[in-house]
């Protein structure tokens, strides 16, 4: 427990640095990943609709593709559980209303009472939409041990 503390505190100051050197946009969009991040480990329903794009493409590291409704259903209702996620290697392109954000994602899944290792590499796709930055897509692809 007191490991998963201190990173916490470790990643936070890491982010809280991080933004100081960014612009709107760059700090907007690590805003939007995070409160992603947040939303699908508390599975909070709301937050999820309000991050992803009506037209949004969720493409799952097992080929499995969700749309909106889907995807929030999915983690509102527990099916799909995330117990944790940490994401690193964190990288942002722009163009125009669109950014482009790579980074790795490990964390743990708990399915049917089983939890499982996640450890992926994931693209998502976020576009500005009416001012506020929204998940248009997202792939994942698993990255062997």
């Amino acid at each position: 427990m007191k490991k998963n503390i201190v990173f916490l505190v470790i990643c936070t100051l890491m982010l809280s640095l991080r933004l100081t050197a960014q612009t709107k946009d760059e700090k907007d969009v690590v805003s939007a990943v995070e409160t992603l991040r947040q939303a699908m480990v508390d599975g909070n329903k709301q937050t999820l609709e309000n991050i992803v794009a009506d037209q949004l493409s969720y493409g799952h590291s097992g080929g499995k593709v969700d749309t909106k409704t889907s995807f929030v259903e999915d983690l509102a209702s527990g099916k799909s559980d995330f117990v944790t996620i940490l994401l690193a290697d964190q990288t942002i392109k722009f163009s125009d209303d669109v950014a482009l954000v790579r980074h790795k994602l490990t964390g743990e899944t708990l399915d049917n009472g089983k939890t499982n290792a996640i450890n992926l590499n994931v693209l998502l796709v976020w576009q500005k939409q009416k001012g506020q930055w929204k998940l248009l897509a997202r792939h994942a692809a698993r990255i062997n041990p």
